[in-house]
């Protein structure tokens, strides 16, 4: 393991000084809430997409305080698409526990900053070394490769020996005296060079001794292990209308997915539907009694790719003569208010564009 690993910090360095032009908001930040923020963004979001959250996250809660007193509402809208809603709770409940517990001043210490919700040794050590220059470096999936790679590690990264592994040799690479800068500099080279495909090996300042690069190893490192089968759901969803020109919703409970968000009539099945099949299998009178209704549209079937699970089903427009007396823990808002409410992804792929059917809205 030993293979030229001061050359490896200093190179890394002297790279980041002279040939790191990746720009973003947050780089050389100290505020404290800025890093935590721009870290619970980017956990499972490309750089790319999590800007723009970033950039509307500190317009509209500009410091600790405007977040934990930001109605849960409105912060869940603004994260809206962003998925992982985990990190949304997170984030608001640790915002308002840091202003009750601790005055609205962040903790300073990496130990201190590991107990909040939502924040693993990664963002732990991020927010230690980007705000308060601590000496504990940061393991992420670029950190992963770019140490694999250099060198020749074969232990998978998502098990228990290669995060003892990574963890330990990234500790040991850590430039002290400059915390920082190094974290910066060892993740933005693997987003920059050395990619997931197609790094740029030949103009990597640490080509000469990347032992996947001498042993013709880089499209095999890192190694992963196998991971777990994905759960499949059927979630076909109802668009519920009233001759009031308003549609049914709830928020989303318990600790499944989506948790705070809004969804339409739920219709959760077994396994997939045929689209023949839908009208005649509708649990209508279950849902609205006895009155009449009228299957107005049967969208095409919509997919989503979560972490655990592949979430599939319908969009069905129906149309009620009347609106029910009640309708479980569902309550009616109109049409041309919906968009106010936060919705999953997999709602709004259909909400904002449910071609073919014209002017939901």
């Amino acid at each position: 393991m030993g293979i030229k690993s001061s050359d490896f910090t200093k190179l890394l360095l002297k790279w980041h000084k002279d040939q790191n032009n990746r720009s973003m908001p947050w780089k050389g930040e100290k505020d404290p809430y800025k890093v935590w923020l721009s870290e619970i963004i980017l956990q499972q979001t490309r750089v790319e997409q999590g800007l723009a959250y970033y950039n509307r996250f500190v317009s509209a809660f500009p410091d600790l305080r405007a977040l934990a007193r930001a109605p849960e509402q409105k912060v869940f809208k603004l994260w809206e698409g962003l998925g992982y809603y985990n990190r949304c709770r997170n984030l608001i409940e640790t915002a308002r526990m840091i202003v009750r517990e601790h005055g609205g001043q962040f903790p300073s210490t990496y130990e201190e900053i590991r107990k909040l919700k939502g924040v693993g040794p990664y963002t732990a050590a991020a927010i230690a070394s980007f705000a308060f220059d601590l000496p504990h470096a940061v393991v992420d999936g670029n950190v992963e490769r770019v140490l694999s790679r250099y060198f020749g590690i074969s232990t998978p990264v998502d098990t228990a020996a290669g995060k003892r592994l990574y963890a330990g040799l990234a500790s040991s690479l850590l430039a002290r005296d400059q915390p920082g800068a190094y974290n910066q500099s060892i993740m933005d080279f693997g987003a920059m060079i050395c990619k997931p495909r197609n790094p740029l090996c030949p103009s990597c300042v640490q080509r000469q001794d990347c032992q996947a690069r001498i042993h013709g190893w880089i499209e095999m490192l890192p190694v992963k292990g196998k991971g777990k089968e994905k759960r499949r759901r059927w979630l076909n969803y109802l668009f519920v209308e009233t001759p009031e020109e308003q549609v049914y919703i709830r928020e989303r409970k318990g600790k499944d997915i989506w948790q705070g968000l809004h969804e339409l009539v739920l219709w959760e099945t077994d396994g997939p539907l045929k689209e023949e099949e839908i009208s005649g299998s509708l649990p209508a009178k279950e849902l609205f009694g006895k009155g009449k209704l009228t299957v107005k549209h049967i969208s095409r079937p919509y997919r989503q790719e979560l972490s655990h699970q592949t979430i599939e089903g319908f969009f069905i427009i129906i149309r009620l003569e009347k609106a029910p007396r009640s309708l479980g823990n569902y309550f009616p808002v109109r049409k041309k208010e919906l968009l106010k409410y936060a919705f999953p992804k997999f709602i709004n792929a259909w909400l904002l564009d449910p071609s073919p059917v014209p002017s939901l809205f």
